[in-house]
């Protein structure tokens, strides 16, 4: 299957990152290339894109199209987790870049492919893996991880009322037999689920599927770290643009950004500031940018999209007011 994936609020992340021609951008979430191809034609002599995914999908396509582009600048793919970043650039030989996308979820491509076990609504192996040379699959995690474990992912990852409802159901199931599919993790859910709260709200498999996708891929522990190794490769003025798919990404993203554009982090009762932490980045805007219409009614994956961008402080610890580029550059 042809690696397709629309990328999400184009026109915004090009916007956001206020690209210079002999800037260095890395794509963390490289997928089909998507966003990639866009910052690679605004590079010229001197610039350098360094694009970072896990799915060796991707990568074969993202490498097809971004050689496609016409440009004097250099690009190259490094097929890793992007809490490596900064390894990658130790091996690029980069110090700081000058603005870091990171396109968070499972991408279009990957629910499309029914093998790979992400979707609830294709019967495959449950897999669930976004690189599939780590050992952990949401088999084993549906087999073998016990019924308070299975609860609190799908109270903490998913969200889900019913989370302990539907561990128990998991675990009375595999004890007759494995949970192979996930046609029959579906099944086991729909069954825990009271037909009442099937009728209402989305697919009653959504919430568990997406809880059991982020453990297995360990996304919000890698999310929440890799924030902060991001704002610290950034160059002064660098840009950091994050799109997010859910409450719990969101969460991290928006906790990562304002509490490097607060600085202290004493508590509110201290009359003077005695941690000695001062702010690393402006917020270019103050809410979060969420897809057009327009874009909606092409790709409706875009609507729980929603798009954070920060740029790096010329210097950590001055705490005067700055003027962000953002503002010479939206219009």
């Amino acid at each position: 299957m042809e690696f397709e994936h629309k990328p999400i609020m184009l026109d915004a992340c090009i916007r956001s990152l206020a690209i210079r021609s002999d800037g260095t951008y890395v794509d963390m979430t490289l997928g089909g290339a998507g966003h990639s191809v866009e910052i690679l034609k605004r590079l010229g002599a001197g610039g350098l894109l360094i694009g970072i995914d896990q799915d060796e999908n991707a990568i074969r396509a993202a490498a097809q199209r971004l050689e496609a582009v016409d440009t004097e600048a250099a690009f190259v793919i490094c097929r890793t987790n992007f809490e490596n970043i900064r390894e990658v650039l130790k091996e690029q030989r980069v110090n700081q870049v000058d603005g870091i996308l990171m396109d968070l979820g499972v991408s279009s491509h990957q629910l499309d492919e029914g093998e790979r076990g992400f979707s609830y609504q294709q019967d495959a192996p449950l897999d669930m893996r976004m690189d599939r040379r780590n050992a952990l699959t949401a088999r084993d995690i549906v087999n073998n991880w016990t019924h308070p474990e299975l609860a609190r992912i799908l109270r903490e990852y998913g969200e889900e009322k019913w989370a302990s409802r539907i561990a128990s159901f998991i675990v009375k199931v595999r004890t007759e037999q494995p949970i192979e599919t996930t046609g029959q993790l579906v099944e086991t859910i729909k069954a825990a689920v009271p037909a009442a709260a099937r009728r209402d709200g989305p697919h009653p498999a959504k919430r568990s599927f997406q809880a059991i996708r982020i453990a297995v891929n360990r996304e919000l522990d890698v999310l929440e770290r890799t924030v902060g190794e991001a704002v610290e490769v950034l160059a002064p003025g660098g840009r950091l643009a994050i799109i997010t798919f859910h409450s719990l990404e969101d969460r991290i993203v928006k906790r990562g950004i304002l509490h490097r554009v607060d600085g202290c982090i004493c508590p509110p009762g201290l009359p003077v500031c005695a941690c000695g932490f001062r702010p690393t980045l402006v917020q270019v805007t103050r809410k979060p940018l969420e897809a057009t219409e327009e874009e909606l009614a092409d790709n409706p994956r875009a609507r729980s999209a929603k798009l954070r961008v920060a740029e790096k402080l010329p210097a950590a610890g001055k705490m005067e007011e700055k003027t962000s580029r953002w503002e010479k550059t939206k219009s």
